[in-house]
């Protein structure tokens, strides 16, 4: 009996520290706003445990990722602080192969977020302030249902600057819902139940049931009336995904790929010279009676590569005006291929349109040299990958735009990814 109590004593033992070992193991991941180290043994519980995680599959010698850490410890706490929490955490991928294998993961650093234990690969901004603004996108509800006139103001705040806005004043939910999953990483959705007229001066809407489109960034926002139905409410939705005239930039090039109207675009010397602004206002006014068209600009000084793709440098006669295809063809109207500045502008827009929507153009195929010298500003590649970047010149510039966004975070050849993300779509320069 006596011998046997010091057995009993090792067995009672190490079932103790198996079932500490089992306590500290199963202790709960702690959602402090830090960035979470995950290995293989407790990657699968992390996804489980959190509702919204972001994971960066990352490699210690990788320069990418050495730039990315610090984005992501600045972000990390923010996202914490979400009514839908979104943790960051970061695994090893280069240590544990097989899992980053088994997660599809071939290039550094990839980012996946996994909602509800599903994963969806994150390709948006990498700067701090944006990927917030992203990530919020990622976990809001498709369409949020605001109650009363702090509600609206409170859902304005929040969606930030980067994104369109579309509030529909005393509409039913379920008429925005399909739009508000299209468009779930473009746009803020939501509808209003209870307003004042109040509201209804602050947003500049005369009756009810309206639909309100905001644009945060240029202080411009458009009203429908209806009919909410068919192409109707489609159309409205579509165009508004963006501005009356938009600056060309690396962003809205990527948004105008998924648009399929011409661009009326205009090119200036300078985007923020106030004679330059004033012709802004103008095209501004011809947007809003032109919606089939999109209206664009581009400053010469900003970002002279683009620009030089359709002959126009500084010692071509600006503005100049034209209606680009959005691929590798543009047509300019007989006799007014550029605008006089001394003579009234609006006028020369008026009948810019006219001729073209008379056919009286001249076809002319964007310049091909000049795209390598667009195409390095755009994307700061080394010249090892100029020639794959090459073959989608051929293919246009909405292409271009679409492969960027498929490659540009992942390889690590290309030397200037970190620069592709612009802060909003600001007038200024566009090349770092």
């Amino acid at each position: 009996m006596a011998s046997a109590f010091p057995l009993f004593l090792i067995v009672l033992l190490a079932r103790v520290w198996y079932l500490d070992v089992r306590l500290v193991t199963a202790q709960p991941f702690v959602a402090d706003g830090t960035v979470i180290e995950l290995n293989d043994s407790n990657f699968e519980s992390a996804i489980s445990t959190f509702d919204h995680i972001l994971v960066d599959f990352y490699a210690p010698w990788c320069g990418h990722c050495k730039k990315l850490s610090p984005v992501l410890d600045e972000a990390a706490p923010i996202l914490a602080r979400l009514n839908q929490p979104i943790v960051i955490a970061k695994l090893d991928a280069d240590k544990y192969r097989k899992l980053a294998s088994r997660h599809e993961i071939d290039g550094f650093p990839t980012l996946k977020l996994f909602v509800h234990g599903v994963s969806i690969e994150y390709k948006g901004p990498r700067k701090a302030e944006l990927l917030v603004q992203f990530l919020k996108k990622y976990v809001a509800p498709d369409v949020s249902v605001l109650e009363s006139a702090s509600a609206v103001h409170s859902f304005v705040d929040e969606a930030g600057k980067h994104f369109p806005i579309f509030i529909g004043f005393g509409l039913d939910e379920s008429l925005l819902s399909e739009y508000g999953r299209r468009y779930k990483k473009k746009s803020w959705f939501a509808v209003a139940k209870d307003f004042s007229e109040k509201i209804m001066v602050e947003y500049d809407f005369e009756k009810s049931p309206a639909l309100v489109a905001i644009h945060p960034n240029y202080n411009q926002q458009n009203v429908f009336y209806g009919p909410f139905e068919g192409h109707f409410l489609d159309d409205f939705v579509r165009q508004n995904q963006l501005p009356l005239v938009v600056p060309i930039n690396y962003e809205t090039l990527k948004l105008l790929n998924s648009d399929d109207r011409k661009i009326v675009l205009t090119i200036v010397n300078d985007e923020l010279d106030g004679k330059s602004r004033e012709l802004f206002k103008i095209l501004r006014s011809a947007a809003t009676t032109n919606r089939d068209l999109v209206f664009g600009f581009i400053g010469v000084k900003q970002w002279e590569d683009f620009a030089n793709s359709f002959d126009a440098n500084r010692n071509t006669k600006l503005p100049m005006i034209l209606v680009w295809d959005g691929n590798d063809e543009y047509e300019l109207v007989e006799g007014l291929e550029s605008l006089n500045s001394l003579e009234d502008q609006e006028s020369q827009i008026i009948q810019f349109l006219k001729g073209y929507r008379e056919g009286r153009t001249i076809k002319k195929e964007v310049s091909g040299p000049s795209f390598l010298g667009f195409i390095n500003s755009l994307f700061g590649i080394k010249t090892v990958c100029l020639f794959v970047f090459a073959v989608a010149f051929v293919i246009g510039m909405r292409k271009l735009a679409k492969r960027g966004d498929d490659e540009l975070h992942r390889r690590q050849t290309q030397t200037e990814a970190e620069d592709l993300n612009r802060q909003d779509y600001q007038p200024g320069d566009k090349e770092e």
